[in-house]
């Protein structure tokens, strides 16, 4: 990699642009396969599927595959949990009963935990009023987002719950990273890509058991999407895409996941997005933005 010449900020552009679409095609994926394997059996396949992919391009690119520490392999195993198989588990619990769309636009509310987090961690991430403004702004619309998932003949709390958890999952991820004193972006894809698989895939074979693998002749096709298209492959393009842009213009791509779940969800699945909820989804989306562009313009 390091024989290539540097990409362009357009091109850098472009590949965030792509692994947004490609991440955001999770969801609509994920939920087409909600009734043909239990959770923790999907997250398995999600999980192994795109370890086996990251393997391959590291072999290919001549990269170490295994741990160069403890220290590496105890990170590898934290970020294997929480970026890893209890996010997964928690999407495929949540798209059994929430539309695709709407748990995507849940859990755009992850920078707004991560910040919150971060705020009683960090001394640069302490929380100014325009900060605070933002998170409660982005609160507000996961509320009224979800609000109607809590009570009523059609609630559905526990999904909605499990979505945020899903938020909560990555930003504690985030926030382990923040921590780490060494940090190689690419290394820490792989790890936690192989760990999850690794963990998921034994919990699969101990609860539900070799059989919830049935229907796997039947969605080969929407697994392989998942592993290959929508996970391993939009981590290869972000690492890429990193290098020129930097962590900051990359971060953009929690703004355009949701979006592309929405639209791709209508379009593939034929879900329709309510007033009330493009409405709630744009208040989360302006929450995040408040936050992220005053921790970017260092107005803490």
């Amino acid at each position: 990699m390091s024989d290539r010449p540097p990409l362009s900020t357009a091109q850098a552009l472009g590949l965030m642009l792509l692994a947004a679409f490609l991440w955001g095609l999770s969801f609509p994926t994920i939920k087409a396969m909600a009734g043909a394997f239990p959770p923790i059996t999907l997250a398995a396949l999600r999980g192994a599927v795109s370890a086996l992919t990251l393997l391959l391009w590291f072999s290919l690119m001549r990269q170490d595959l295994l741990p160069r520490s403890k220290r590496e392999a105890f990170d590898w195993l934290i970020l294997g949990a929480l970026n890893g198989w209890i996010a997964n588990l928690l999407v495929a619990y949540a798209m059994q009963s929430l539309p695709a769309g709407k748990a995507a636009m849940i859990q755009a509310c992850g920078p707004l935990i991560t910040a919150l987090i971060a705020s009683q961690l960090f001394a640069d991430e302490r929380i100014s009023p325009r900060r605070l403004f933002g998170i409660l702004v982005g609160l507000g619309g996961v509320a009224l987002l979800i609000g109607p998932r809590l009570f009523g003949e059609a609630a559905t709390p526990l999904a909605a719950a499990a979505m945020v958890g899903v938020a909560v999952s990555y930003a504690l991820g985030n926030i382990y990273v923040r921590l780490l004193p060494v940090a190689e972006p690419k290394r820490l894809a792989l790890g936690q890509q192989v760990m999850s698989g690794i963990f998921a895939s034994c919990l699969a074979m101990a609860i539900p058991g070799p059989s919830s693998l049935a229907a796997l002749p039947q969605q080969v096709h929407l697994v392989l999407v998942m592993g290959v298209v929508s996970t391993a492959a939009p981590i290869v393009l972000y690492m890429i895409a990193i290098r020129a842009l930097g962590p900051t213009r990359a971060s953009m791509t929690g703004y355009l996941v949701p979006a592309w779940a929405v639209i791709l969800s209508a379009l593939l699945l034929g879900e329709a997005i309510a007033p009330r909820e493009a409405i709630a989804g744009l208040i989360i989306l302006a929450g995040v933005y408040l936050v992220t562009a005053t921790r970017k313009a260092g107005n803490a």
